[in-house]
This record gives structure tokens, sequence and C-alpha cells, in this order.
């Protein structure tokens, strides 16, 4: 017992130690998160933090105090708001300016890490002046403009100046180097209308008029028409895309076609002479023209039955057979036979489906069903896409139905929807998780759906307070209307929200030390 004692204080005390060793940082680091060395420097307590979007990027910047005459280290880190990846090249120009002196300029020729530059500032005019950066890079000119700044005239003005504003909770703490190396995003909680919606399950099929199915009339082989129709192959109604050789019945072979097929030219050129000759005789006015126009018959039914004996002889040997033609314009999406299989009667050759428009069928629980009513649109979500997919009728797409039956098996109605197929990206068959609009909506305060965070049964966003500081708010959702929710407490119009990598904060929380770090 003593001995177990022991055992379990040794790996309490040995657990502190790693934890004073390592801090939340060395956590992180076991997480693949760490920061890159030299990315960071102490620059002090009384230091200023500036956030600032453009419309294409995000620039975090720290800096101590501004003194006249001497150095101060900036450290300012951009983000491109496209992808939240560092700004990897580029020259870096930070002016002040302002009515107390001349506009002064100081440069970083590149980043000294990914996305960090870290210029030396060197101010020779005291007093107020307005701070911008501006970053030249490959892709355009990024400027931000971040306000006044005050350069002190002396290390004893700036110590006595007012101390950097603090509060009883600093935030979750979570760096941009930790930011870029994992998928992460940020929002602003706009304005606009949430609709309604109800919860249903959907499929994605073809219009009535958008599929085609091709199945053999009869039993028999099937051939190539010049090239054996492939999946992806765009084709116009019409075309042929393959030949049936029909099964050929009793003991008929190829030399029996052959024979046969021969006989029938003979007949036929006995026929065309015996109607020559009854058109010689006739004009001599010795026989009556009906000798005439039966030889003339006798002639056409010859000429029948040849060409019947050659379409038969041509089909066996490869030369031809029934066509399959095309039914509709499109693509073809399977083709389950290969070029010389036998198939039955009415088994499937090709299936063509044109994928420019389809239909999505959601399926609407009974127990829903009253709250139906003329459904103002639709959004669903596919596995393999991130994004959702809205139907606005009367935009890209419309109402087709509303069924008036509860299916006896799932106790659903369905509800179908028409609508244009994204650059033909969505195919037959998927299955959606769809939302019904039910009417107009209201004025909301909206943020994408993926901000907000189901911490057991609380919803929670974590909005950002600066560059690397971030805030756990308690929220109250509202209607949901696509890719966006509505947000009926605990936000304010113009706060950024992290819409992707919450959870990653949420774990930063737990693990983050009370005072954070330095840059």
């Amino acid at each position: 017992m003593n001995y177990f004692k022991l055992s379990v204080l040794s790996a309490a005390m040995l657990k502190l130690a790693l934890l004073a060793g390592c801090g939340a940082e060395s956590v992180a680091n076991t997480m693949h998160l760490a920061e890159p060395p030299g990315a960071h420097a102490d620059h002090g307590a009384e230091s200023e933090k500036r956030t600032h979007f453009s419309a294409r990027s995000e620039l975090f910047v720290e800096f101590p105090r501004l003194v006249l005459g001497q150095p101060s280290t900036f450290a300012a880190h951009l983000t491109w708001l496209a992808d939240y990846k560092p700004l990897r090249q580029g020259r870096l120009s930070v002016q002040l300016s302002g009515p107390n002196g001349a506009a002064e300029e100081f440069l970083a020729t590149g980043p000294a890490v990914p996305g960090i530059f870290k210029p030396v500032v060197t101010p020779t005019v005291a007093g107020t002046r307005d701070l911008i950066l501006v970053f030249e890079t490959a892709d355009g000119v990024l400027r931000h403009e971040l306000g006044p700044v005050q350069v002190y005239a002396d290390a004893r003005a700036a110590n006595a100046g007012p101390p950097a504003a603090e509060s009883e909770d600093a935030g979750i703490a979570f760096s941009k180097e930790r930011q870029w190396k994992i998928e992460f995003a940020t929002a602003q909680a706009v304005a606009g209308i949430a609709r309604d919606s109800i919860r249903a399950t959907g499929t994605i099929r073809a219009t009535p008029d958008g599929e085609a199915l091709l199945a053999a009339p009869t039993a028999g082989i099937v051939r190539a028409a010049n090239h054996f129709p492939r999946v992806g192959q765009s084709v116009k109604k019409g075309q042929i895309l393959a030949y049936l050789t029909p099964r050929l019945g009793g003991d008929t072979d190829q030399a029996t076609l052959e024979a046969g097929a021969g006989k029938a030219r003979i007949a036929l050129e006995q026929s065309r002479r015996e109607r020559e000759r009854m058109q010689i005789l006739y004009e001599n006015e010795a026989v009556a023209e009906r000798r005439v126009i039966d030889a003339r018959v006798r002639e056409r039914i010859a000429a029948a039955e040849a060409a019947a004996a050659e379409r038969r002889l041509a089909q066996l040997s490869g030369g031809g057979g029934i066509a399959l033609r095309a039914a509709i314009d499109g693509v073809i999406a399977e083709v389950p036979v290969a070029a010389g299989a036998y198939v039955a009667e009415g088994a499937p050759v090709v299936h063509i489906a044109n994928t420019g428009k389809l239909w999505l069928e959601a399926r609407v629980p009974e127990s829903k069903i009253g709250r139906l009513g003329t459904p103002s649109g639709a959004s669903f979500m596919v596995d393999g896409f991130e994004r959702s997919f809205v139907i606005e009728p009367g935009g890209n797409g419309k109402l087709i139905a509303i069924g008036g039956i509860v299916d006896a098996a799932t106790r659903t109605v369905p509800v179908i929807f028409e609508f244009t197929n994204p650059e033909r990206s969505l195919r037959l068959g998927l299955s959606a998780r769809v939302q019904i609009f039910t009417g107009d909506g209201g004025d909301s305060l909206l943020v994408p759906a993926g901000a907000i965070q189901d911490e057991s049964g609380t919803q929670v966003v974590y909005v950002q307070t600066d560059g690397e500081t971030f805030e756990r708010r308690l929220v109250q959702s509202g209607a949901r209307d696509g890719d966006l929710t509505a947000i009926v407490a605990g936000l304010a119009p113009g706060e950024r929200v992290v819409s992707k990598g919450a959870y990653l904060i949420r774990l930063s929380r737990s693990m983050s030390s009370p005072v954070g770090h330095h840059h």
C-alpha cells in the first residue's frame, strides 16, 4: 500500500514539473501548433496593439510606445482574408504623418518570418501622428490606416502616459502563428433577413425530361457506332450511340443468311427482267396493261425481300443493326455494358442525364406539414461540399409541387423544387439535408452557422477582440437561413466571430495561462 501511494505521489509531482517547465505553449506544441523560433519578442507591458481590416487583409500589429529619437521594433502580422494564411512575400512601409511635422517613412523589405514584418521605427517628430501601414505585394497594394498614435518626447513621458487598458478577463490568447496553421476564419455579424424553416431530408433527382435510359429493344449483341459510348461523353438528341445486333432464331447461321441474300438478289433480277419484257409487249399491244402492273408489283416485292435479306446479313456480320439513339441532349452517366456484350431484351445499355437543371425532392414529416404553407425557397447541404446550396424561386429555381398524400411507409410528404445545377457539380442520387423556408422572414443579426458552438447544451460564439485575443460569449440563436444563423441575443452588429476553427479556440481556452504571452 505504501509503495502504491509513493508511486501515485511521484507521478503527480512529475506531471506538475512538466507543466511548470513547458506551460500552455508546450501543450500547444504537442498539437502541432508550435510557433516558429524568433517570431515573438517581448515589448514590455506598455506596448500598443492595433487590429485593422481592409477588404482583402487583416493587420495585427504590436509595437512599444513611440519615443522621439528612439528605435522601436514593430511586429506587423498580415493575413489574407481569402484563406486566412500569412503574406509570405512583400514590402512594408510604416508611415507617420500629421500636422506637427513632415511625413516619415520606415521600411521592411520583407517578412522576418512568413506573415510577420519587423520594421524599426525611429520617430523624429513628437506629438500626435497618423499611423499608416502599406504593404506592397505581388497581388497589389494593401493599405491599413490605423489612426492617431502618440510620439512621446522622452522615455519618462512615455512611462507616465495612460496605462494600457486591462480587464479582469484578459480573454483567450490564440496567436496568429497558430491561426495560420489551422483551418481558420472569422466573420462579421451583419444585419440581414433570416427566414423560418422546416428541416427535412431529400434526394437530388433528374427532371422528368432530363434523364433517358436506352434499353435493348430485343435480345442481341451490342456493337460500337464508330466509338463505343463512355461515361462523361456529351451527346445530342438523335445521335447514334451504338448498334444492337438481334439474336437469330432457329438454325439460322451466316451461311444461311448469305444464301438467302443471294436468292433474294436473283429473284429481284428476274422480276426486273420480267417487268421489262411485259413493258415491251404492252407497248406492242401484245399483252394487257394488267400484266405490266402485276410485273411491277412482283418487282417491288422482290426488292423489299432483297433489302431485308441484306440487312439481316449485315446485322450478323457487324455491319449494322438496330441503331440506339440518344433521346435527349445530355451527358452519358452510365454504360452498364461493354462492346460485344450480349444483352437480354429490356436490359439497360446507356443512361443519359442532362444535369443542367435538377430536382430536389424533400420529404417533410407529417408533424411539420401544418407549418409548411407556401415555401419561399429552400437550402440544402450534401456530403462532399462545405457550403449550402440555396434555391430562390424567381432566381435560380422554382417550386414544382407539394405532394397531396402522406406516404404510408415514411409518413412524409414530398416537396419538389427545380434549380440550376451550379457548374453541374451536383450528381444524381445525392442525399441532402434540407431546410424549407416557410416565410419571408424578418430583420436579424446574422453570423455563419459554423460560428455557433454547442457546449453542453449552451450556445457559444468566440468573439475576436483583437488579432490574437478572443472572448467566449453566450448567445441565443434564431432561424437558420442557408449558411447563416440569426442571433437573437448576446452579440452586437459589427463584432467578428470565429467561423472556422472555433473548436480549437475552445481547447486553447482550457490550456491558456492567465497572463497569456507577449510578442
